[in-house]
C-alpha cells in the first residue's frame, strides 16, 4: 500500500524526516541513524521544519476517504500535532524558545543522557556530538538573535537563570568532564578515549559561548515583566491542553483545592505526631533519621522498589502492562538541571529503558522520603512510565507518530497526577508520612494553577484567603506560597516559580487534567462497559490526545 492512501504509512514516512530535520528529537524518541548530529538550529532550520509540517498536512488531506477506525483517529490525531507545532513556528516561537526547564539550552546537555554508552561505537557518536556542539548553539545564538532583531525576547528572570545553568555546564565540576567516569579501559581505546576527552572541552567552551552571548549581549535586551498576558496565555493554554479553559474560574476553584488541601495535611500532620506543629512535623519529615535515606544509592533503592513492587501487585488487576515495559530506571541527574524529576521515555525498540531522573541540590547529604514515594507514582510506574510505555506498544493501533513524536501535558501530567490519588485509593499510600506526601504534592499543583495564572494574567489574590489577601502577585510572595504552602526550600521554590514564568500554561496541565480525568471517570461509572481496569485501559490506549477528544474516545463519540 502506497503512502498516498495509508496514515500509517505516511506517519512512518514523517517520523523519518522529523528526526533527519531534528536529530536531538530522533535521540528522544529513539529513532537510531542521528546520534552524532544536532541538525540545523538557526531561522532556516525552522523554515524547514514548518514545510515538513506543511506538506504532512496536505497529505493527508490527500488520502482518500476510509471507514476504518483507526485510519481516521491516526488522520485526526496527526492533523492536530501538526496543526499545533505549525502554528508555534508561525508565530515565531523558536526565535524566542529561552526558559529554565524546557528550552536548547537544557536540551543539548540533557541529549546526552539518552545516549547509549556501552560500546566504542556508541562513544565516537558522543565524541561527535561533543565536538560539534559549538554549531548547534551558533545557529540556536542566530535564532535568539533573529528573535532580538524582531522585538521578541524572554524576560531578564529566564536569561539569568540560563546564564547560571550554562555556567554550570561550561564550569570545572561540568557534566561532560564527567561522561567518562567509571568507563574502563576495555571499551574504548586510548585514542578515542582523548577524542571525548577533546570533545568534552569543546562542548564546555560551546556553553560558556552561549553564557557570554546571553549575558553580554541577550540580557540587555530582555524584558523586566515576567507575565505574558491574557492573549499569549490563553494561546499556551489551548496547546498544551486542546481544550478551552476559563481562566479566571480554574484560578478561584484552585483557590478551594488550596484551602481544602491545607486542612487535609494539617489533619495528616496529627497523624504523624499530635503534639508537634505543622512546621516541626515537616522539619522532622526532611531531617529525622526513621524518615530519609541517608545515601543517594540508598534514596534509589527504595525508589526502584516502591515501583517494582506497585507494578508486581497491579499488573493483570488494575492495569495491562506491556513485557517491555515491566523494567524502569532510576537516576540521579548530572548538575545543573532544573530542579525536581523528570521522565525519558525507552527507545522505540525498547533497548534503552524508560528512566526517571531526579535532579537534587549539590550539596545533598540526606534524601527526605515522604514525598517522593508519591513522585515515583508520577514519574515512573504508575504514572509516566505505564503512560508512555503502553502508547510505544501498540503499534497496530496508534501511527508511529502518535507513539513516539505527539505529547499534550493535559493528557500527560493529568495522568500521573491522577496516578498519584489513584495509589492512595489503591492502598499504596500506606504510612503516614506518606499521605502527607500525597497531600503535599496536590497542594503544590494547586498552588502552580493560582501562581501560574495569577501572575501571567496579573490577578489579584482573593480577598477572602488566608495568604496575602487583596494583594498583587509577584515574585517573592510565589516563591513564599511554594515555601509555606508546598513545602519547599528557598532554592527549589525560586528554581519552580522561574519555571511557571518562562513555560507559560503548561503548570495548570496537571491539576487542570486530573480534574478532567476524575470527571471522565465519574461520568464513565454510570456507564454498562465501566470497570477500573477498563477505563484506565481507555484512557491509555488513546495515547496523547487533547482533552476535548479524549473524552469523545472514553464517553464513545469517537
Amino acid at each position: 500500500m502506497s503512502v498516498t492512501n495509508n496514515i500509517f504509512l505516511l506517519a512512518d514516512r514523517y517520523v523519518d524526516e522529523l528526526a533527519a530535520l531534528q536529530p536531538m528529537l530522533a535521540t528522544q524518541m529513539g529513532v537510531p541513524g542521528f546520534d552524532g548530529q544536532w541538525g540545523t538550529q538557526d531561522p532556516s532550520g525552522w523554515q524547514d521544519i514548518g514545510a515538513l509540517f506543511k506538506r504532512t498536512l496536505s497529505a493527508i488531506e490527500a488520502l482518500p476517504p476510509s471507514e476504518l477506525h483507526r485510519e481516521q483517529f491516526g488522520r485526526r490525531v496527526l492533523k492536530d500535532h501538526l496543526s499545533g507545532r505549525l502554528d508555534r513556528i508561525e508565530h515565531d516561537h523558536p526565535l524566542q524558545d529561552l526558559n529554565n526547564i524546557a528550552s536548547p539550552v537544557q536540551g543539548f546537555r540533557e541529549t546526552f543522557d539518552l545516549m547509549p554508552k556501552v560500546g566504542a561505537d556508541d562513544w565516537e557518536l558522543i565524541a561527535s556530538r561533543l565536538s560539534s556542539l559549538h554549531e548547534a548553539v551558533a545557529g540556536y545564538i542566530e535564532s535568539l538573535s533573529e528573535g532580538r532583531r524582531r522585538g521578541l525576547v524572554v524576560a531578564r528572570r529566564q536569561v539569568e537563570a540560563c546564564v547560571e545553568q550554562c555556567r554550570v555546564n561550561s564550569g570545572p565540576g561540568s557534566f561532560f568532564y564527567q561522561l567518562l567516569a567509571g568507563v574502563s579501559d576495555t571499551q574504548m581505546s586510548d585514542a578515542l578515549r582523548s577524542e571525548v576527552d577533546t570533545g568534552a572541552a569543546a562542548a564546555c567552551s560551546a556553553y560558556a559561548h552561549l553564557a557570554n552571548y546571553l549575558e553580554s549581549e541577550y540580557l540587555s535586551d530582555s524584558v523586566e515583566a515576567d507575565g505574558v498576558g491574557l492573549e499569549r496565555y490563553r494561546t499556551a493554554s489551548r496547546h498544551f491542553l486542546l481544550t478551552e479553559v476559563d481562566h479566571e474560574a480554574a484560578y478561584h476553584w484552585a483557590w478551594q483545592e488550596v484551602a481544602a488541601l491545607r486542612k487535609q495535611m494539617t489533619e495528616a500532620g496529627r497523624q504523624i505526631d499530635p503534639v508537634l506543629g505543622f512546621q516541626e512535623i515537616v522539619q522532622l519529615l526532611k531531617t529525622g533519621a526513621d524518615y530519609v535515606a541517608s545515601s543517594e544509592a540508598e534514596f534509589l533503592s527504595q525508589m526502584r522498589q516502591c515501583q517494582m513492587d506497585a507494578l508486581d501487585q497491579l499488573n493483570g488487576t488494575v492495569f495491562d502492562v506491556p513485557l517491555p515495559i515491566n523494567q524502569i530506571d532510576v537516576q540521579i541527574a548530572p548538575p545543573g538541571a532544573t530542579l525536581g524529576a523528570y521522565y525519558i521515555q525507552p527507545s522505540e525498540d525498547f533497548s534503552r529503558a524508560g528512566s526517571v531522573w531526579y535532579a537534587k541540590p549539590t550539596d545533598t547529604s540526606v534524601y527526605p522520603l515522604f514525598d517522593e514515594v508519591t513522585t515515583a507514582y508520577h514519574e515512573g510506574f504508575p504514572g509516566h512510565h505505564l503512560q508512555i510505555g503502553v502508547q510505544m506498544c501498540l503499534g497496530d493501533e496508534l501511527t508511529r507518530a502518535h507513539r513516539l513524536a505527539v505529547w499534550y501535558d493535559g493528557y500527560g501530567e493529568g495522568w500521573a497526577l491522577y496516578a498519584e490519588r489513584l495509589m492512595d485509593e489503591l492502598g499504596f499510600i500506606d504510612r503516614p508520612e506518606y499521605r502527607f506526601g500525597l497531600l503535599c504534592s496536590q497542594l503544590m499543583r494547586a498552588c502552580r494553577v493560582v501562581i501560574d495564572i495569577g501572575m501571567h494574567l496579573g490577578l489579584t489574590i482573593p480577598e477572602d484567603v488566608v495568604f496575602h489577601p487583596g494583594e498583587t502577585w509577584t515574585f517573592d510572595l510565589a516563591v513564599e506560597m511554594l515555601r509555606d504552602y508546598g513545602l519547599m526550600s528557598p532554592v527549589d521554590a525560586r528554581s519552580e516559580v522561574t519555571r511557571y514564568l518562562g513555560w507559560p500554561a503548561q503548570a495548570i496541565s496537571y491539576k487542570v487534567g486530573e480534574k478532567f480525568i476524575l470527571d471522565l471517570r465519574a461520568q464513565a461509572e454510570h456507564e454498562t462497559w465501566f470497570t477500573l481496569k477498563e477505563f484506565h485501559r481507555r484512557i491509555l490506549s488513546s495515547g496523547p490526545v487533547g482533552l476535548d477528544h479524549l473524552k469523545e474516545l472514553i464517553l464513545g463519540s469517537d
